[in-house]
């Protein structure tokens, strides 16, 4: 395991990977923090609808 870390570590190979590695955990962590907020938009917009459906 020590030999694969310093081989990618001097590897441009291997920096690209973690380049990757770590843009990739970056979307998902401004996904997942872009989530609640949408959720709590879309599920207020569906009792807005509902509430309007059920007084008319």
């Amino acid at each position: 395991m020590k030999e694969l870390v310093m081989r990618l570590w001097r590897e441009e190979e291997g920096q690209d990977l973690t380049e990757y590695a770590l843009l990739l955990v970056l979307l998902s962590l401004a996904a997942v923090a872009f989530l609640g907020p949408l959720a709590t938009s879309v599920n207020n917009v569906f009792s807005n609808a509902a509430s309007n459906l059920s007084t008319t």
